[in-house]
């Protein structure tokens, strides 16, 4: 393996030499003690290691003007043999980075920056982490699928050049508000809704919004119209999502920058685009085979949370034979038990979120379809024949994944500029610490399927990246203002470790607590002396607290508790299995819309919607 003895100074960290900062890989050519190579550094000359071969030698190089390059980061890096492997491996090993894929001379993946940042901290393993995740990410795509990819995305650029467009996915598990969100969104601009913190509403350089046809007909329009009846007239919230869906919004606004004047004309369209959450956690099926995916999928259902609720499918798999001649009866007799047992995962009781397939919760068209009937089998030894129930499982499984999941990735997810995630988070805080559990472990999977980085010119030609993902707690109107900083508190450490990948990818990442429509007002009770903070609204009918049950036209006003200060508490679990924090929550009705003394209707009341729109839009419409 080459020369690897060559002291104790392998194990020590150099630290920061005259101001610079040197190469990861290169830091075993110079002991952080030796006065010479000191002097050699901070006079831009090459170093050189014990036995006398030079590190890089574009260090120090003259230019072509006879001026000497300027002392610093190693311009690029130079195979050193088995050497220089061993050592990445040794500091990998002890600060806590993945050292399973060992670096290539030259490599330049990001694990070669410098292993101390400017502060002369050392990285922690959310850099080699992250590079395997994009490198697992990528294997789920073939060179077909690249190639597809690349094309769509040259097609997209050629057309943004006459008319600049912004592509917004909208995502989020079920009950989240993703619906809510758009249709709020779009009336707000469409109508000149109160959007203080929305810089082009607030300096007056919107001019006019409308909306367009969706450049593809190949997928369902957002009904936005039918959503806008349902909230402003019936008072009732929209159906939620189970499909994906499109829409166009056009802006008009008076550009601040001569180069957007002369490029975009001072318009951008919009092109939102609506999914289920659900869907985008099939993704990380692609880079399983079935028996991985059994295993996982039973591993699941023993949960102590799940146990009871998979019980059904459970036994029904014991008396299975999996290895004899397939039965459609059978087939079909597991995939329905399968979906029933992730059915009752998601009820609000237990507001469980990783629930692969996410097809078998919304079909769509292709209920029935062999694609989606098949459920994972119990293990078994050796190769199952051509015939036999698990070859026949693992043909519609491997079928799920051609036609569906894939199709789905290549054609919407590979095309998105923006992201937002909506979470309910309180919604899984009142079912109870295995809820919350359940809800990070999927947030992180569905932020891992995305692929984020800032926008490169030489790349951004062929493929596009999220640049900037929104991660938003809705339902913020469902708790006093004094608990906001604590709902997104709360958020930021659902989503810390995948919001950390993102950031280290170049895509900016924020949290935020919201209500894309707020249906309740704040107000103070007294009690036993005491003022209780409250929220008050109009409760859905059939919601109840305690022994009582709300009629959907009275006005109540509840108290529903303090989240605690401390996120990490909401995984702490309560007695006899109840939650440690409960929040009382319910349901509200949509507000009744103010109208104008000319009887117009006002825009959609909200909270810090304006916020999010001005991250996910406002740099472009400068």
């Amino acid at each position: 393996m080459g020369r690897t003895g060559r002291g104790p100074w392998h194990e020590r960290r150099s630290g920061d030499l005259s101001g610079r900062t040197l190469s990861f890989r290169h830091r075993h050519l110079f002991r952080p003690d030796n006065r010479r190579g000191r002097q050699r550094i901070a006079a831009g000359r090459r170093p050189q290691s014990d036995d006398g071969r030079r590190g890089d030698r574009s260090f120090g190089r003259r230019r072509s003007g006879g001026q000497a390059r300027a002392p610093g980061r190693f311009r690029r890096l130079r195979a050193c043999g088995d050497r220089c492997r061993w050592t990445h491996r040794q500091r990998s090993s002890r600060y806590g980075l993945s050292s399973d894929v060992p670096a290539t001379p030259g490599s330049k993946r990001p694990l070669a920056r410098s292993l101390l940042n400017r502060g002369g901290r050392p990285y922690v393993g959310v850099a080699d982490t992250a590079d395997e995740e994009e490198r697992g990410l990528a294997r789920l795509t073939g060179i077909a699928d690249e190639a597809l990819i690349a094309v769509d995305t040259v097609m997209d650029r050629i057309a943004g050049l006459a008319e600049p467009t912004l592509r917004l996915g909208v995502t989020g598990l079920s009950r989240s508000g993703k619906t809510v969100f758009i249709t709020a969104l779009v009336h707000n601009l469409l109508h000149g809704g109160r959007l203080p913190l929305f810089e082009p509403q607030k300096t007056g350089r919107l001019r006019h919004a409308y909306l367009e046809p969706q450049p593809d007909d190949a997928v369902p329009r957002f009904q936005y119209e039918d959503h806008v009846a349902a909230l402003v007239k019936e008072r009732v919230w929209p159906e939620s999502t189970r499909a994906i869906s499109e829409m166009r919004l056009t802006v008009d606004y008076d550009a601040g920058s001569f180069m957007n004047r002369l490029f975009s004309g001072g318009r951008l369209s919009l092109d939102i685009v609506d999914y289920p959450g659900e869907w985008l956690l099939d993704l990380p099926l692609l880079g399983k085979d079935f028996e991985a995916f059994s295993r996982e999928a039973i591993e699941l259902a023993r949960l102590p949370i799940r146990a009871k609720l998979a019980e059904p499918f459970l036994a029904r798999l014991q008396t299975i034979e999996a290895d004899k001649t397939a039965s459609e009866s059978d087939a079909r007799e597991l995939a329905t038990l399968f979906t029933d047992y992730l059915r009752a995962c998601r009820a609000d009781e237990l507001a469980l979120s990783t629930l692969p397939p996410g097809r078998f919760l919304m079909p769509g068209d292709l209920e029935g379809s062999p694609a989606l009937t098949f459920s994972p089998l119990l293990p078994s030894d050796g190769s199952p024949a051509r015939d036999s129930l698990r070859a026949m499982m693992g043909r519609r499984y491997e079928a799920y994944k051609s036609h569906v999941v894939r199709p789905f990735f290549r054609e919407h997810i590979t095309r998105l500029d923006r992201q937002i995630v909506l979470i309910d988070a309180m919604q899984a805080m009142n079912a109870g610490a295995d809820a919350v559990v359940d809800l990070e472990r999927a947030l992180t999977g569905l932020m891992e399927c995305f692929r984020q980085g800032r926008f490169n010119a030489m790349t951004g030609l062929f493929s596009r990246k999220i640049d900037r993902l929104l991660i938003a707690a809705t339902k913020a109107d469902h708790i006093h203002h004094e608990s906001h900083e604590r709902l997104e508190a709360i958020v930021k450490r659902l989503v810390d470790k995948a919001s950390q990948r993102a950031s280290y990818h170049g895509a900016e990442v924020a949290t935020l607590a919201m209500a894309a429509v707020r249906a309740t007002r704040e107000g103070t009770v007294q009690q036993n002396g005491h003022a209780l903070p409250v929220i008050s609204g109009v409760p859905i009918a059939g919601e109840t607290i305690g022994d009582e049950t709300f009629d959907g036209q009275a006005r109540t006003a509840i108290f529903p508790g303090d989240l605690p200060p401390d996120p990490d508490a909401i995984f702490t679990r309560g007695k006899d299995g109840e939650p440690a924090h409960p929040i009382r929550f319910v349901r509200f009705r949509p507000p009744a819309v103010e109208t104008t003394a000319n009887g117009a209707a006002l825009s959609l009341p909200h909270i810090r919607l304006d916020r999010a729109m001005q991250f996910l839009l406002g740099d472009r419409l400068v």
